[in-house]
């Protein structure tokens, strides 16, 4: 049984998961690194334990020492949120040899959908359409996938997600050098240089499904979309996808749900899909086993924590919830609040936020660790909240996110607000069903 949970992260999911925690009756104990001994999360947690300096490498990725913390706060399990460890199988082993719970699915399917290649096995073994494509061992090897996919196409990491390691290219002469670069890259991120060649589809759309297993069953709570991107990065996210045949989001949804019922999967996960836009066929990406950033506009739509299924299952409880129960109301828009001044190709603008005037009110939900006077580091991502709204219709939420992006001050750091009241006043997002490609043509 939880009684003490530990959470081995930072920032708003730290927080998120705290007063989800405090609601079950759990005792929050937060790891920090010295940056963030007295940030907002570890205010608010019950009790605090350091990791280690402020660099991730010496504190929220050291495996050993974020396991240390966990005994010495004598938790009974540990979240690992989104992020640094939260799908490493490495420390989910860790945590289970040290005696705790890991919150999360079992080390079988961290394991598969961690290797991009082998989660492309699993998902042809359970039905799933891929994205035509291979792995690239060398440039011998990744000229002769690419003959065969065709231009234009992606390099992607083996070991990847966030965008990095990730390379388009669109003609032969291309390829060496972009294959250079995306291993450098996947090695410097993951410590893993391998990458594969995938077919770029021009006008994708990327829509993803979140679902609960306990191990034994599994359902999915409808479909987000997260195709306004920068460079691979999400910008925007919502829910349900709009602009999907009801016929074609409901494969999407059953398709994700057999993944889950092929790995027995325990806990939250998201099932992420290729969708052309012009002709609705969809194909398998990744599932990425942990709570997403986007996380909560599920939550608006359907009513159900996310963040305590998680635990709830993790303790070893089984799905309360069946497939009729999850039923959408509504459309849910989030936008992701960072620290970084956009118009200078998006550079990080770290200090103090001398100034954080939230906006408020019916449908408005904020989930942030960042206050007046608070503290932006240096060494972390640059996010510092997530403004979500929800309405009963996307026109309306559309309208309301203009309004309360209108009522969002930070001052002291550069923030992306004003490049987010430009995306919800282009007419394409007004229409709604953008491909990927929407951030290239923002006149902003």
């Amino acid at each position: 049984m939880i009684r003490r949970l530990f959470i081995a992260n930072r920032g708003e999911i730290a927080l998120r998961i705290i007063r989800t925690a405090r609601a079950m009756g759990l005792v929050s104990v937060l790891g920090v690194s010295e940056a963030d001994r007295h940030s907002l999360p570890a205010l608010s947690a019950d009790e605090v334990v350091v990791i280690g300096p402020a660099p991730s490498a010496q504190s929220y990725l050291d495996v050993a020492a974020v396991v240390a913390a966990a005994r010495a706060g004598r938790a009974d399990a540990v979240h690992p949120g989104y992020g640094f460890l939260s799908e490493n199988a490495a420390f989910a082993q860790a945590v289970a040899a040290a005696g705790m719970i890991f919150v999360g699915p079992d080390l079988a399917s961290l394991t598969a959908m961690g290797d991009k290649l082998m989660a492309r096995t699993v998902g042809i073994a359970a039905g799933l359409p891929v994205v035509p494509g291979g792995e690239a061992a060398d440039k011998a090897a990744a000229r002769a996938q690419a003959a065969h996919t065709g231009y234009p196409l992606l390099l992607k990491a083996v070991s990847g997600g966030g965008g990095r390691g990730m390379k388009r290219v669109d003609a032969p002469d291309q390829l060496d050098a972009q294959i250079d670069m995306a291993m450098a890259e996947a090695q410097a991120a993951f410590g893993d240089p391998r990458v594969y060649v995938e077919r770029f589809i021009a006008r994708g759309r990327h829509v993803e499904v979140q679902v609960l297993g306990d191990g034994h069953e599994a359902i999915h709570l409808g479909t987000r979309d997260c195709s306004i991107q920068r460079r691979f990065q999400k910008l925007v996210e919502e829910a349900p996808a709009p602009a999907i045949p009801a016929d074609k989001r409901a494969a999407i949804e059953v398709a994700a749900v057999n993944l889950a019922r092929h790995l027995r999967y325990r806990g939250a996960g998201t099932v992420e899909f290729l969708v052309d836009a012009e002709t609705f066929d969809f194909y398998f990406l990744e599932m990425n086993a942990r709570i997403q950033v986007e996380h909560p506009v599920t939550e608006a739509i359907t009513g159900v924590d996310l963040i305590e299924q998680q635990i709830l299952i993790a303790g070893g409880a089984r799905l309360s919830l069946r497939q009729g129960d999850i039923r959408p109301l509504g459309h849910a828009i989030e936008v992701r609040i960072n620290a970084e001044d956009w118009r200078a190709d998006f550079r990080p603008s770290p200090g103090r936020v001398t100034r954080a005037a939230w906006p408020a009110g019916s449908g408005i939900r904020i989930d942030t660790h960042i206050a007046s006077g608070g503290e932006v580091p240096p060494y972390y991502d640059s996010l510092i909240g997530k403004l979500i709204v929800a309405a009963p219709t996307r026109a309306q939420a559309v309208a309301l996110l203009a309004r309360a992006l209108d009522h969002l001050t930070i001052e002291g750091v550069d923030t992306t607000r004003d490049l987010h009241r430009a995306i919800v006043a282009d007419p394409r997002f007004v229409t709604g069903g953008v491909d990927t490609r929407f951030f290239e043509g923002l006149a902003a």
